[in-house]
């Protein structure tokens, strides 16, 4: 996680020096160390301000030459796989000039900009799914009850989505060497560093925090296993369409079933704070349903996705399909899924089953979506057939 916050205020940097027309070189390396020397004048160090610090660079900058450089490397022992000051220990216990001694890698933190995009998810969930459990939804103690753990694991969930979309996102074309070198940076770097992130096991730190609560079982530890599988999957065929290469159709549906896999973490996290046994029914209609929520959801930001280079059901039947085929063989998808939850729906409760198909025509309603099910009706937008060149015609009317 520390290594990809690094990188991630690189890339920040480099987009700052370009609005600055600040390009000091056409090479990568070049201008990442440049990026590296703002981001270390503007790490706290003490009681220095910036005017200090200029002034401190100003003066000691020019008496910093190549020889001195290297009886310097004599000296200090320079580790060269960028993991600065993670080791560093000072025995002062002056940390001031350095980022605080915690393995960030170790510890469940989430910042406010994850939580703010969980926040929409988790509405939606608790009036979705609390039913299910005989939750009030209206009941604000009932809610907030549960509320605390299933806000961090969504938001948590929601910082490395993410990360795992900075990775997905494709760079503004232009005649720039620096948009060529965050092309190099995303597809490279980042993928690279996020690859090496996911070896390390991403939700570790989140589980340790289930674990220590006596939430955590083997069916919550499967559901995490397969949100790390659907973010592999995503940039695989994600690259895949970049790179006009072959996708398979086992992936592509692979990666739609796995694409919910944050609600039933939240939903079996909802039984443990229970203390209620799984209901296996209501985990297999709900599932269905997840199934045609993320088309539905697919389809209405199918612009979108094409343009940010997300996962999308339809992007993928394109290439599989071809441009003309792909509506019908999507529809028929959707057809099988509409008939397996019509018969899963009518082996609910009356009552839930009234209640969800209330609660699916408010979603359908509040979203504003003309497809989804089943209370809308079903509506796939014209394809795209160039993603490339759509995407630069976009760019042109901006």
């Amino acid at each position: 996680m520390e290594e990809l916050r690094k990188l991630e205020q690189l890339h920040t940097t480099l987009t700052f020096m370009q609005s600055h027309n600040f390009v000091p070189s056409s090479t990568l390396d070049s201008n990442r160390f440049i990026a590296n020397l703002i981001l270390l004048l503007l790490q706290p160090c003490g009681e220095l301000n910036l005017d200090m610090k200029f002034r401190l660079l100003s003066e000691y900058l020019p008496k910093i030459s190549v020889s001195f450089l290297e009886e310097a490397s004599q000296w200090i022992r320079f580790e060269t796989d960028e993991r600065d000051y993670q080791e560093v220990n000072d025995p002062s216990g002056k940390k001031d000039c350095l980022p605080l001694q915690i393995n960030h890698e170790e510890v469940a933190m989430v910042g406010l900009e994850a939580m703010e995009r969980a926040n929409s998810t988790l509405e939606d969930f608790c009036r979705s799914y609390f039913m299910f459990h005989g939750v009030d939804i209206d009941s604000p103690l009932m809610i907030f009850k549960y509320f605390p753990v299933l806000a961090f694991t969504e938001s948590y969930i929601y910082q490395l989505d993410g990360l795992n979309e900075k990775i997905l996102s494709i760079p503004t074309e232009g005649d720039t060497s620096l948009a060529k070198e965050f092309e190099k940076m995303n597809y490279q770097c980042w993928a690279e560093t996020f690859a090496n992130m996911l070896e390390k096991d991403p939700f570790r730190p989140l589980l340790n925090v289930l674990e220590l609560r006596g939430l955590l079982n083997d069916r919550i530890r499967e559901e995490f296993r397969s949100g790390e599988e659907y973010w592999a999957l995503e940039r695989k065929l994600c690259r895949a369409l970049t790179h006009k290469m072959e996708i398979s159709i086992k992936d592509v549906m692979r990666a739609i079933h796995l694409k919910s896999f944050d609600y039933r973490v939240l939903n079996l996290l909802l039984y443990q704070l229970r203390g209620q046994e799984v209901n296996d029914l209501h985990m297999e209609f709900l599932s269905v349903s997840e199934f045609l929520v993320e088309i539905s959801d697919d389809l209405f930001d199918y612009e979108d996705d094409v343009l940010e280079n997300n996962f999308n059901i339809l992007r993928m039947f394109v290439k599989i399909y071809g441009p003309a085929a792909a509506p019908a063989m999507l529809a028929k998808y959707i057809t099988d899924a509409e008939e397996r939850y019509d018969n899963l729906l009518k082996t609910l409760d009356p009552q839930l089953s009234s209640k969800y198909q209330r609660r699916c025509e408010e979603a359908t309603k509040e979203g504003g979506k003309v497809s989804g099910h089943p209370l809308g009706t079903w509506s796939i937008p014209p394809v795209i057939v160039n993603e490339d060149l759509y995407r630069s015609n976009c760019l042109n009317t901006e």
